[in-house]
């Protein structure tokens, strides 16, 4: 059968895809910033407090990060990624800013599903704890693409002011799998000038598809420079 060389192959259609969708985003980023004030076209308020992040040790993802034991004090930002009034659900934004021994890694979590198609959907509540949260899009892992979780458990420890979450892991569609707890004291603080960026910061053993950093890109771009970060 004669070769047609002229066919994309299906890598290339996805991140040629992922290339006009993250275009698209970054024209919805530039727009947003036209039509409000703030300096964030998404996520433009909310909350940055001190959390610690304890990994248990108790997961076999392949990833030394996820699987070795650990405690790190982090920077959590909570957020509402449309900006809508308080008395209307929202979609709900975790940023996670964990030291290590490279720098820094980066999680984004946006309030979704758990299950096998609802993981990638946003979805929209009233409070951060209204829904679990994944980071929508996978890592490269050695056991294939890996999304993170955060599944609200209600109060701090020992009934404390404060929110927990349980940090788990899944691979492709598979099972979540527990590893770790985030414990944040308290939801009430400034909203400090600090700009996350799951792109250039993934967690250490975990890599982004090229196809991801296509579609994150620029609308990260366009959010820098638009804020003055750039």
């Amino acid at each position: 059968m004669t070769a047609h060389p002229h066919v994309p192959s299906l890598p290339g259609l996805v991140s040629d895809g992922a290339s006009a969708v993250g275009g698209a985003l970054a024209g919805i980023t530039r727009q947003l910033t036209r039509l409000r004030r703030s300096a964030k076209p998404l996520h433009p308020a909310g909350s940055v407090v001190v959390g610690r992040l304890v990994r248990t040790g108790d997961s076999d993802s392949g990833v030394r990060w996820l699987d070795e034991p650990g405690e790190d004090e982090v920077i959590v930002r909570i957020s509402r990624a449309i900006g809508l009034p308080g008395a209307v659900p929202d979609i709900y934004g975790l940023a996670l800013r964990v030291p290590t021994t490279e720098g820094r890694a980066d999680v984004l979590l946006a309030t979704t599903g758990l299950g096998k198609v609802t993981r990638f959907v946003l979805t929209a509540g009233r409070q951060v704890t209204a829904r679990p949260l994944t980071t929508l899009v996978p890592y490269r892992s050695p056991r294939g693409p890996l999304l993170l979780a955060a599944k609200p458990l209600g109060s701090g420890p020992d009934g404390s002011a404060g929110l927990r979450f349980e940090l788990q892991w899944s691979v492709g569609l598979g099972p979540w799998a527990t590893f770790a707890v985030l414990d944040v004291p308290s939801t009430s603080g400034p909203d400090s000038a600090i700009s996350f960026d799951a792109v250039e910061n993934p967690p250490p053993g975990l890599e982004n598809y090229r196809w991801v950093r296509r579609l994150r890109e620029p609308a990260y771009a366009t959010a820098r420079k638009t804020s003055g970060r750039d």
